[in-house]
């Protein structure tokens, strides 16, 4: 997608909610698709970290790495009322580690709706001469 570039967008998909990414690398890829999936139903623009939270994924797999991201993420969501407005990864033993600067997402303005679910439908992690990319899509 793009040369040396992070980012994310959303893209539009019958009721559901579809997410690109791209990054140089891998965790950077996933860090941008969370970003990217919580910036779609939150204005984090504004909100400052209230406390960090640490999660280790693990996935034999690369897409597996990311469906298990964005799982936590809402799981974390469902459980705590808390969402990232920033994130963290590095490899460890066995997985990757999640640092997660967590939010109370009941105090920021909701801007569209809330994902329930990782779809494996159409999902991809892959790396080209680029860098890498992901596309997932959310039930919301």
């Amino acid at each position: 997608m793009r040369h040396n570039v992070s980012g994310h967008r959303s893209v539009p998909h019958t009721a559901d909610l579809r997410i690109e990414a791209w990054a140089p690398t891998r965790n950077g890829c996933i860090r941008q698709a969370v970003l990217g999936t919580v910036e779609s139903f939150l204005d984090t623009s504004s909100a400052t970290a209230q406390q960090t939270r640490r999660r280790r994924i693990t996935a034999n797999r690369d897409d597996d790495l990311l469906v298990a991201a964005l799982e936590e993420v809402i799981y974390l969501l469902e459980t705590t009322g808390q969402a990232p407005a920033d994130l963290r990864l590095s490899e460890a033993d066995g997985g990757v580690d999640m640092t997660l600067e967590m939010i109370d997402a009941g105090a920021v303005a909701q801007v569209g709706a809330v994902p329930k679910a990782v779809s494996l439908n159409d999902l991809c992690l892959v790396r080209d001469e680029h860098g890498w990319q992901c596309s997932v899509t959310l039930d919301v």
